[in-house]
């Protein structure tokens, strides 16, 4: 396990280096489109449940895979290059996953009620596990500042799959102290998060229909502002390198792309409920999207973000 926690580092240290935010950006997409479903990704279980936490390191895929069984359950797989799927932590206890710059896994475990990075070694290190003295609900996805600040959405969708919670649902930042402070705790299971670059705007979408837009000064994140507000049981989210967001919507069976002032820019249809999108690909350019038991790409102009 460690070795293959090593190669997952040291592809994504190149993958940061090489492969984000090109010069040269490419179009976005526009109007109506369809992905395609992945048809060698299918179930590792019996149980119903989701795939979540789609990132793309070196020349793979690696996403969540929870089942909604007790304690929700939950393993890291990953997808290669040539098509074949395998498991990279078996008992990952994760939701949504990222990478940090210094190459390791960041995981939103609902298992710990805690954020979790995963070293070079295998060995899970906590980040934050606490705010005020109570665990997290249910960690759930992940932004990472270029600077090692962490933001992260705790709604209370897997809160069972561990005792103890916070009084709400909350979106948090961790400082490269440690410290943990709360950003917004007066939304409703606040769910997708996305960060500019350049790490002067965090966005986060939540139960509420509602996508804000928290201007971040000084690395202190500001009051919100709605961006978009029709939004139908939003779930994760990624962007392009034009700063365009990609929120998918569960039930709906879509990813709506929007600019950065909120205009819609596009459709893209997949045939079952959804969760989350990142870009991947050898050149960056294909939305991989995660959802109820099944996998989905689109090939695309514009190269993004890698979770």
């Amino acid at each position: 396990m460690s070795a293959a926690v090593r190669r997952l580092a040291c592809a994504s240290l190149a993958l940061f280096a090489t492969n984000t935010f090109a010069a040269s950006c490419g179009a976005p997409p526009s109007g109506e489109l369809k992905a395609e479903r992945l048809a060698s990704v299918t179930p590792s279980r019996t149980e119903p449940g989701l795939y979540e936490g789609p990132v793309w390191v070196g020349d793979a895929l690696y996403f969540s895979d929870f089942s909604f069984a007790k304690g929700f359950p939950s393993r890291v797989r990953k997808l290669a290059a040539d098509g074949t799927v395998s498991t990279l932590i078996e008992d990952s206890g994760s939701n949504g996953l990222a990478v940090d710059g210094r190459g390791e896994l960041v995981l939103a475990s609902h298992k710990d009620k805690a954020l979790v990075r995963l070293d070079r070694h295998g060995k899970r290190v906590t980040i934050a596990g606490s705010f005020k003295g109570n665990v997290f609900n249910s960690p759930n996805d992940i932004a990472i500042a270029r600077d090692g600040s962490i933001y992260f959405t705790d709604p209370d969708w897997q809160k069972a799959a561990a005792p103890g919670g916070q009084p709400v649902t909350g979106i948090y930042r961790v400082g490269t102290d440690g410290a943990v402070t709360l950003v917004d705790g007066s939304r409703r299971n606040p769910n997708g998060i996305a960060l500019l670059p350049a790490g002067d705007v965090l966005y986060v979408n939540a139960s509420d229909g509602l996508l804000m837009a928290y201007p971040i000064v000084k690395g202190g994140p500001q009051a919100g502002r709605a961006l978009v507000r029709d939004l139908q049981e939003a779930d994760g989210m990624t962007l392009d390198c034009h700063g365009n967001l990609y929120v998918t919507e569960h039930g709906s069976k879509r990813v709506r792309v929007f600019s950065p002032q909120g205009r819609q820019l596009a459709t893209i249809r997949v045939d079952a409920n959804i969760t989350n999108a990142a870009f991947g690909g050898k050149d960056g350019k294909t939305l991989y999207m995660t959802g109820a038991g099944a996998l989905w790409r689109l090939p695309l102009d514009v190269g993004g973000m890698p979770y």
